[in-house]
């Protein structure tokens, strides 16, 4: 059986984008933290994995910036996956009846439009929306809601009060496949993630962006994180389309006088489900 690692339990968005990658033949690892799930691979505990890496309403997750960079797992995939939020809890319950709800941060973050029309819940953040649902089947939490996936309703037998209360209906998350084994074919290329640093001169920045419209690469994502121990000085984190990978590997040439290091995190395929 193909053993893949994600963040979170059985039912989370990350075992949906999972099985959308891989298929439904593979057996899911979950994984408390995105740190573990690095470690789980360093460990031989699953070949693969499936990480989130950005929501169209949250923002970046942001240290797992870092956690790229730190364990150099190459990215051979991209799912953007839409995302639609429920409100459940145990059959039977009304929402007049919650007075707390608790669901992983970015869960709340997308729903808190929702929420104002119900003062009276409260919000708690916990560590997987696929956890709280199984917590609450679990202890038959009564008076307790979840936001998670239809399809952890479905597994966990609860009730969805409220279907799609995301705040905007356009969501989207943005998940990265980490997998040594998938060898990517040229022609299928068409994003790429680096990061860089760049030599102290004025300027390096902007030409290196310069430089990059000049090649008709499309920067898709730009992101800083402060180096650990240099104050004042940071790693670039890029994702690159584009369609020609001779053009796209000539500038990559052009730009490397104003890097002082670069690391090409994967080159990769897009997929939107």
């Amino acid at each position: 059986m193909n053993r893949i690692a994600i963040q979170g339990g059985t039912g989370s968005f990350h075992e949906q984008a999972a099985r959308l990658f891989y298929g439904n033949h593979i057996e899911v690892l979950p994984c408390n933290t995105f740190e573990e799930l690095f470690t789980s691979m360093n460990e031989g505990k699953a070949p693969g994995a499936v990480m989130a890496i950005e929501n169209s309403i949250a923002g970046d997750l942001l240290p797992n910036y870092a956690l790229l960079h730190k364990y150099k797992k190459q990215v051979k995939g991209e799912i953007i996956l839409p995302i639609h939020q429920n409100l459940m809890a145990l059959p039977g319950q009304r929402i007049e009846d919650i007075t707390e709800v608790r669901s992983h941060y970015m869960a709340i973050a997308q729903t808190r439009e929702f929420f104002k029309a119900y003062p009276s819940i409260l919000l708690t953040e916990s560590e997987d929306t696929a956890w709280s649902a199984k917590e609450i089947a679990d202890k038959k939490l009564s008076r307790t809601g979840t936001i998670a996936s239809s399809y952890a309703a479905q597994l966990y037998h609860l009730e969805i009060l409220r279907e799609n209360i995301e705040t905007n209906r356009q969501n989207y998350t943005r998940f990265l496949v980490l997998d040594d084994r998938i060898q990517v074919k040229e022609t299928d290329i068409n994003k790429v993630s680096l990061c860089f640093t760049l030599v102290n001169e004025p300027g390096s920045l902007a030409r290196v962006l310069s430089s990059l419209s000049a090649g008709n690469l499309n920067v898709t994502k730009i992101q800083t994180l402060p180096i650990t121990g240099k104050p004042w000085q940071y790693l670039f984190y890029l994702a690159l389309e584009f369609k020609s990978r001779g053009q796209y590997q000539t500038t990559l040439q052009t730009v490397r006088p104003y890097l002082q290091e670069i690391y090409i995190m994967g080159e990769y395929k897009t997929y939107t489900i």
